[in-house]
């Protein structure tokens, strides 16, 4: 009898005992929501999550295998690593989400590791210092960042490997291209030093009527934009530009902007169809400063002298015609701004 009382409880126990969770538990606040919901998107599937008016949520999700996920309010977006059997409550402020996303539950440690990673690749990889130093200072620095990065994805054993592994694999490629890209902006700007003689341009067909020359706004800070009408990036600075002209209009500077619209992107193999485009766009979007057409595109002395080799491109010129700086910063930067307010303009 008494063996069969303790098989009975033992059975009792084991029967109860709970299965696990075929599923992950997702639930939060989400603080000065951009859309009325969330949208978690990897390589294997796509949900969508109601926001409540007051911005709660709540909603379970069957993973096939863990993995990271982006979560998506409107166009603002952060990482988070889903598992079944998680539990995860996450609050987040959508006007500061990198500093605001905060984890809890059963599943937290490893998307706290996340977000402190992503914190950290942020200010370690800081464009505006990486893009000060010099050539020899860039290559010592992406190697103190390697160190500290690698010191950080190995600190934490009781994180998923998953994320570990992911973090080291991509480190390279990541330190890589930005290497390659500040090395070029460096280049740049030790090859057209502050106070060395600008690159000039002639005669570039303006808009209005007429053709410009560089020559022909002595006296003033020349702004340069390189652009072309099918190039995305350059096309999303135009509202930034144009509030910089207008916040600009009574000082010494003078906005350029040079298309270098050419025949094989026109559409109709035509230069001619091109500079129409150009026109049209000009027109249609009221875009401001004196709007030019380069003489040869891409192969035009200015855009050669300056390597320019992807646009949009940003060169700021001094009103003797000497650079102060042939990789400007962008209209929507700030970094543009103090440096107008650093030379007074």
């Amino acid at each position: 009898m008494k063996k069969l009382l303790i098989f009975l409880c033992v059975l009792t126990i084991v029967s109860c005992k709970e299965e696990p969770k075929d599923y992950v538990t997702f639930s939060g606040k989400i603080s000065n929501k951009i859309s009325d919901s969330l949208l978690l998107r990897s390589r294997m599937m796509n949900k969508t999550i109601l926001l409540s008016p007051d911005g709660t949520f709540s909603d379970t999700i069957k993973i096939g295998q863990p993995e990271v996920f982006g979560f998506f309010n409107g166009n603002i977006a952060a990482p988070i690593f889903l598992k079944n059997g998680f539990d995860i409550k996450m609050t987040a402020d959508m006007e500061n989400l990198e500093e605001t996303v905060e984890f809890s539950g059963p599943g937290s440690e490893h998307n706290n590791y996340l977000t402190q990673q992503m914190q950290l690749e942020k200010k370690l990889l800081d464009q505006d210092k990486l893009s000060s130093l010099s050539s020899e200072g860039l290559k010592k620095e992406i190697e103190n960042i390697r160190k500290e990065l690698t010191t950080f994805y190995n600190h934490d054993k009781s994180v998923d490997s998953t994320l570990t592994s992911m973090a080291k694999a991509n480190l390279e490629p990541m330190l890589n291209m930005y290497q390659n890209f500040f090395a070029e902006s460096i280049a740049i700007r030790e090859q057209f030093p502050a106070g060395s003689p600008s690159p000039t341009f002639e005669n570039y067909e303006n808009f209005k009527g007429g053709t410009t020359s560089l020559a022909d706004l002595k006296g003033k800070y020349v702004y340069v934009d390189v652009w072309a009408t099918w190039c995305g990036p350059c096309i999303a600075e135009i509202p930034s530009l144009k509030e910089l002209d207008a916040k600009y209009a009574d000082k010494n500077i003078q906005f350029v902007s040079i298309s270098i619209d050419d025949a094989m992107r026109s559409g109709g193999g035509d230069l001619e169809v091109a500079k129409s485009k150009w026109k049209t766009m000009v027109e249609e979007e009221n875009l401001i400063g004196l709007q030019l057409f380069s003489d040869k595109n891409w192969q035009s002395d200015f855009v050669k002298d300056y390597k320019i080799n992807g646009i949009p491109r940003f060169i700021l010129i001094d009103p003797n015609g000497n650079v102060v700086d042939a990789n400007a910063p962008r209209p929507s930067s700030k970094k543009l701004i103090e440096l107008f307010d650093s030379l007074n303009i």
